[in-house]
């Protein structure tokens, strides 16, 4: 286990794909392809049938629709994941880190680590689910045996990032094959079918599963996985190339998605025309469903079918969500341990809690725990999805890249949709375990969950919009009339040093810079990068701020040097007296020149430092430009 300096997300497997050395533009467009996939299986998890098998089984075919706009609002969120690592090439825990206050990303840390483990728990029991169903393996082995994955996600590692893509899109396409085969059996009445593609909620009844279907489908951990798996891929650094990777991601975000859309509408089209029809309409249960498929079509195959999608499913959960694990950890601790330890904790996690309540309250509860790992999704869901819309609308570290206000509307609205129902879900199973207790002290900890809850919503939404607003006060406008700065020579300093912020002012500091210098005078260009990847990752800081500043800093360079006058461009990071004296100090300069911003005192603290701590930081003059 140690603190790390590198900051790229999976580091053994950062840029290890790159598209542009295939052979042919068809393979190069391919090698795009692949990490949507292993994000799509979070939305086909065994965590997810239960509430498709209870809308079909109940209405039929009347709450498609709800899955079909559960997958648009998907495809859109992880787009926008995508998005934020290919331009940014950080992940969403990355700037998470970044933006927040420390206090709030540990939270923020600890409810994705307690989202992975919930999303685990669901994989652990149906992948021991179908393993009964299939072999007649007891529950309580079924869980044990899942330990040996652990062995199986290592080997994959090793063999590189297009194998386990490779290992994962089989697994989803034996899920989508057994489905093929279960809807076939089925015969579903397509004209009822295609009906249900027209939004309605027969009653209230309805109207809860629907809100459970579009609760379980968006997963937060794969807004965290995506953002990391795209930088596989290795892509240059500029606006085509970006633009392109963009694209193709999108294509393969919709491609894999509507897999799972497929599957997800598979099971629900597949309760409807077996349960539904011939009055099951009870039918929820992984077990019950998987025990009336044969008798109810005649073939023992349905079932068996069932079964193996149900294994499929719970095995390629289990891989990404050990990744989102490795994810989460690095991002917001920057903190790495050994693969096998990372694994094990994560599958214990969830092996534990499995093992207990089949031990004490019976397999009976299985079904249970299912229901009790979406809640637990549900609560941390809006925590991943407003920071998420917040970086990729922010047009200061994303550019031209930034999502347009009507992208940003929409994504507003799906993220007001799914905080509204999950708070709603939230809200009543907290009301259904305070009515389950006559302890004041346990019915006071639910209380005061959800108030939490509640507080860490608000700082989630607005602290990222005060950031903004602050950073608003510094002027970063670049000057273009380059031409008029005069050229007059007068004291002869050795080396002068410049603290350049990019606003109006430089003109001045450049021009009294100039008059001070003589020919054989050196300049030495200080800007300090404010941006709030730049003070945490210095110079290994890739945001659009950044990036740009270096572009301005070497545009002043070139107007010195075609003066035939030597200068150097020095950028710093944090806070901007130190670095200033500490680049003054570090190049030997003999005088500092820096514009005036015009403040005092209470403005002062926040708009800026003053010059005078700036100048009892430095033992040389400090010529104040006016």
């Amino acid at each position: 286990m140690n603190l790390h300096n590198s900051d790229k997300s999976l580091g053994d497997v950062h840029e290890s794909i790159d598209p542009s050395g295939r052979k042919s533009k068809l393979r190069t467009i391919a090698a795009f392809f692949g990490p949507a996939y292993l994000v799509s299986v979070g939305y086909m998890d065994p965590g997810n049938w239960a509430t498709d098998l209870a809308g079909g089984s109940q209405f039929g075919y009347r709450l498609i629709w709800v899955l079909l706009m559960s997958n648009l609002m998907a495809l859109l969120l992880q787009s926008l994941s995508a998005r934020l690592g290919i331009v940014q090439g950080r992940d969403l825990a990355q700037c998470n880190r970044e933006v927040y206050p420390r206090g709030v990303n540990f939270i923020l840390y600890i409810l994705a680590e307690i989202a992975i483990a919930a999303c685990d728990l669901a994989e652990v029991l149906g992948m021991a689910v179908g393993l009964n169903l299939l072999l007649g393996i007891p529950l309580l082995y079924g869980v044990l045996i899942t330990l040996l994955d652990t062995v199986l996600l290592l080997y994959l590692q090793k063999l590189g990032m297009r194998k386990m893509e490779a290992f994962i899109i089989t697994l989803v396409a034996i899920i989508g094959g057994c489905f093929l085969v279960e809807i076939f059996f089925a015969k579903p009445d397509m004209g009822e079918l295609v009906k249900g593609f027209v939004p309605s909620i027969p009653n209230n009844t309805a109207l809860y599963i629907a809100i459970g279907i579009i609760g379980a489908t968006v997963m937060p951990h794969n807004l965290y996985l995506h953002s990391a798996l795209v930088q596989t891929r290795k892509i240059n650094r500029d606006d085509i190339s970006i633009r392109k990777a963009i694209k193709l991601n999108i294509i393969d975000s919709a491609l894999a998605l509507n897999m799972a859309f497929f599957v997800n509408a598979a099971i629900l089209v597949l309760a409807a025309a077996v349960f539904f029809t011939s009055g099951h309409q009870q039918v929820a249960a992984l077990k019950d469903a998987h025990q009336l498929l044969a008798p109810l079509l005649g073939s023992q195959w349905a079932a068996h079918l069932f079964a193996i999608a149900l294994i499929a499913a719970g095995q390629s959960s289990t891989v990404t969500g050990t990744l989102a694990g490795q994810i989460v950890m690095e991002g917001y601790l920057r903190l790495r341990i050994n693969p096998l330890v990372r694994r094990l904790l994560t599958r214990l996690l969830a092996i534990v809690p499995a093992v207990l309540v089949i031990l004490i309250m019976g397999e009976q509860e299985v079904d249970a725990m299912l229901v009790f790992s979406q809640v637990l999704l549900s609560m941390q869901l809006a925590f991943a999805v407003i920071p998420l819309i917040h970086f990729v609308s922010d047009r200061k570290r994303m550019g031209t890249f930034a999502i347009k206000p009507l992208t940003k509307t929409f994504a507003w609205i799906i993220a007001a949709i799914i905080i509204a129902l999950n708070l709603k879900l939230v809200y009543e199973t907290a009301q259904t375990w305070m009515a389950s207790t006559n302890s004041i002290f346990v019915q006071g900890l639910v209380v005061a969950g959800e108030l939490g809850l509640v507080a860490l919503l608000l700082i989630t939404i607005l602290h990222p919009f005060r950031l903004q607003h602050r950073e608003a006060s510094i002027n970063i406008h670049h000057p273009a009339d380059m031409d008029s700065l005069q050229t007059a020579v007068s004291k002869p300093f050795h080396r002068i040093a410049l603290a350049l912020d990019y606003s109006d002012k430089d003109k001045r500091v450049i021009e009294y810079a100039l008059k001070l210098g003589a020919p054989d005078t050196q300049y030495v260009l200080i800007h300090i990068v404010e941006s709030a990847q730049a003070r945490m990752m210095e110079d290994q800081a890739k945001d659009y701020e950044t990036i740009k500043d270096k572009e301005q800093l070497q545009t002043y360079v070139n107007f010195f040097e075609s003066r035939n006058l030597q200068a150097e461009g020095e950028l710093g990071f944090k806070n901007r007296t130190k670095e200033i004296a500490r680049i003054v100090k570090q190049k030997d300069c003999d005088l500092l020149v820096l514009g005036s911003h015009g403040h005092k005192t209470v403005k002062d603290w926040i708009f800026g430092e003053t010059i005078n701590t700036l100048r009892h930081k430095v033992e040389i003059p400090v010529f104040i430009a006016r």
